[in-house]
């Protein structure tokens, strides 16, 4: 199997050669910018992509697009300075297989390394919570959830009772079930179980 690693720092490329070691069933190639990453993709055809995002010349986003354009089967790890869930979305949305920062631990970033590789999708752990907070507070954008509404969802993944919400926030327990049965039309989900869940993820 071939992996391409792509990111104009050194220190970086050192780091990611040193974590395949543990992946011995790779051929290694590396690129520090677009021009000379797609290149390889065209020669190459690996198998897996780590790719840095901030590159001089073809950004990240756009190499992306064109890395899938030109082999599709290209299984590609986004590897960003960037933490923000909406880097994460964007770059999911644009065809990557996982998402992870450069803040994760070495032992994270091999097993997304493996996870991607064999064709599953990994995105870091704190990265997707954030990304799951911002699926709660906007899953509607004409029925956005209120700040009573996220705390209802937050108590429930918390384990709390409806009538332990209803004494936390200081309602009625009526007052807390008619939420719940509204906040379930709002997210599109059937059962208060579906709310614990996502209120577990938001944490």
């Amino acid at each position: 199997m071939k992996a391409l690693l792509i990111d104009d720092h050194a220190i970086v490329l050192s780091g990611l050669r040193r974590l395949f070691a543990a992946l011995p069933q790779f051929a290694i190639f590396e690129a520090a910018n677009g021009r000379d990453a797609l290149g390889l993709v065209q020669s190459e055809r690996p198998d897996l992509v780590v790719l840095d995002l901030n590159l001089p010349g073809i950004g990240g986003f756009e190499l992306l697009r064109r890395i899938l354009l030109e082999y599709p089967a290209a299984r590609v790890l986004v590897l960003s300075m960037h933490t923000e869930a909406r880097y994460a979305s964007r770059a999911i949305q644009a065809g990557a297989r996982g998402y992870v920062s450069k803040n994760a631990a070495p032992a994270e970033l091999l097993k997304a390394l493996r996870v991607v590789a064999e064709g599953g999708r990994y995105i870091e752990n704190d990265v997707a919570q954030a990304m799951a907070l911002n699926t709660v507070a906007a899953a509607d954008g004409s029925a956005a959830l209120t700040e009573r509404d996220l705390e209802i969802v937050r108590l429930l993944g918390a384990g709390r009772s409806l009538h332990e919400i209803a004494g936390v926030l200081g309602i009625g327990y009526k007052t807390v079930a008619n939420s719940c049965t509204q906040i379930k039309a709002k997210l599109g989900v059937s059962r208060t179980a579906d709310l614990i869940r996502l209120g577990a993820i938001a944490g």
